[in-house]
């Protein structure tokens, strides 16, 4: 090591870059590299969510149809044949609650859960969720489960 080769340890220096609006010596005076007049040559100046520089944004140039309702209830379906898969795996045994699901990842924590007639069941299950459909209903009971709504 010498002095001609001497530098500081990778990482411990961050390059700043030139200092800008520090005087007209500088290099990097006047306009401090931010152009000549406009909104972001201004101090405080903070651009909108979405602006497009004065172009009709893209929010309001796609148009809106239809009707959306804010009470939607979103449920997560859950097939007949995945709760079999899950007792052929020995994960569940006569059973199925919401925490079930849960750690099986079928659901989340904060879902809805449906559960779907697709599939055949052999098992029998005591099954207790939000909702079920006809089918599926019909097909625990069948086997001797039972369908429970929370």
């Amino acid at each position: 090591m010498t002095l001609n080769n001497l530098k500081p340890a990778a990482g411990s220096v961050k390059t700043q870059g030139k200092r800008v609006g520090r005087g007209q010596g500088s290099g990097k005076g006047g306009t401090a590299t931010r152009g000549h007049k406009g909104a972001k040559s201004r101090s405080g100046y903070s651009r909108k969510v979405g602006f497009e520089g004065g172009q009709m944004p893209l929010q309001r140039r796609v148009p809106k149809f239809g009707f959306t309702n804010m009470n939607r209830k979103e449920y997560v379906g859950v097939n007949l044949h995945k709760l079999q898969e899950l007792v052929d795996n020995g994960k569940i045994k006569d059973v199925v609650t919401l925490d079930i699901l849960i750690e099986n990842r079928l659901a989340r924590k904060n879902d809805l859960v449906k559960i779907l007639g697709n599939g055949e069941l052999k098992a029998t299950l005591n099954v207790t969720v939000h909702k079920f459909t006809a089918t599926a209903k019909a097909a625990i009971e069948n086997v001797g489960g039972k369908a429970e709504t929370l």
